[in-house]
């Protein structure tokens, strides 16, 4: 497929982590977004071991070298019971206008599409192509619907002022709340499998991929809830916590972000995710951390939309899944 000969064509590698940092910040600026992709992130994304970024990624370059449009495409090859494509890319403000994007978008679609039929589950489990986008961002939502994607799900991201008293939360009975250890990664990742087992969109986790992306994790932050009542006390809970200091100028505070929170079925409905948001929350203000973040599905089974709302959390920004599924081919 061609793409403007305005910009010079290539797949992105492992070295693009700077520029392209530099090329999405300038397109999250532009769009008044309240986050910042952070150098760790991006090499961190570029480097994943499973990712084939000759067959996954394109990258524009002006006659400078410099990064002025991308796409990307991940493709987690170990998913289990869905084949997901998501797709990320966009155009640098002043580069846009001449019909980059809507070279962009089929380009993408294209190699998600032959990635999907590629993909180790085969024809035998539903496959989804999606993106994720600002709410506000029209001109991105216009481009992919005509694209034939729809809207599937949407997210807000929420943050609680960490100023105003924290709830006082009763301790469910026979549970203890403990620091999240070096020793416990295992028990959690079981326990985070089997609680987003009936999450919508989510696979399971091995124990290479569990460990990836820890860049930002902050593990003094981070809880783990035992049950014991039960044989073996096991992990029944767990809230992991990130520190993402590149945001808080673009958000106007600083935060700790709950990355990951979960309650196996079995454990739900004692007060589990309340106690865990509690004692986490006490950890960033003793820390002079402002506000607590994270982000939702409005439509988790859950209730975990409701429960944020109790415990303080105001929505104030909000993000659309736009997507192309298996049940629409």
């Amino acid at each position: 497929m061609n793409l403007p000969p305005s910009l010079r064509w290539r797949a992105l590698t492992p070295q693009d982590a700077t520029t392209l940092l530099a090329l999405e910040n300038a397109i999250e600026e532009a769009a008044d977004l309240p986050y910042r992709m952070s150098l760790a992130e991006m090499e961190d994304e570029l480097g994943a071991p499973w990712r084939n970024l000759a067959e996954e990624t394109v990258v524009g370059l002006d006659d400078d070298g410099v990064a002025r449009a991308w796409a990307e495409l991940l493709a987690p090859p170990d998913d289990e019971s869905e084949r997901r494509v998501l797709i990320f890319g966009g155009v640098h403000p002043q580069w846009r206008g001449r019909g980059i994007g809507r070279a962009l978008v089929p380009w993408a679609l294209e190699r998600a599409h032959a990635l999907v039929a590629a993909h180790p589950a085969g024809d035998q489990v539903p496959w989804r192509i999606g993106v994720f986008l600002s709410v506000d961002d029209a001109a991105a939502r216009r481009l992919y619907e005509r694209a034939g994607l729809a809207p599937l799900r949407h997210y807000a991201l929420l943050r609680r002022d960490l100023s105003v008293a924290l709830p006082d939360v009763a301790v469910a009975d026979g549970v203890v709340v403990e620091p999240w250890t070096a020793d416990v990664e295992e028990e959690v990742r079981l326990a985070h499998n089997a609680a987003f087992a009936d999450h919508w969109g989510s696979q399971p986790q091995n124990a290479e991929r569990w460990l990836e992306q820890r860049w930002a994790f902050v593990r003094e932050w981070s809880l783990v809830a035992r049950d014991t009542t039960a044989p073996g006390a096991p992990v029944v809970g767990y809230l992991k916590s990130e520190k993402l200091p590149d945001d808080w100028p673009a958000q106007g505070f600083t935060s700790a972000y709950v990355d990951i929170l979960g309650v196996v079925r079995e454990a739900r409905g004692r007060g589990v995710a309340s106690l865990l948001l509690a004692r986490a929350m006490a950890l960033y203000a003793a820390e002079g951390i402002e506000y607590a973040t994270l982000s939702v599905d409005t439509a988790n089974p859950t209730g975990a939309f409701q429960l944020y709302e109790r415990l303080g959390f105001e929505p104030y920004h909000r993000r659309v899944h736009l997507a192309l599924t298996s049940d629409d081919a």
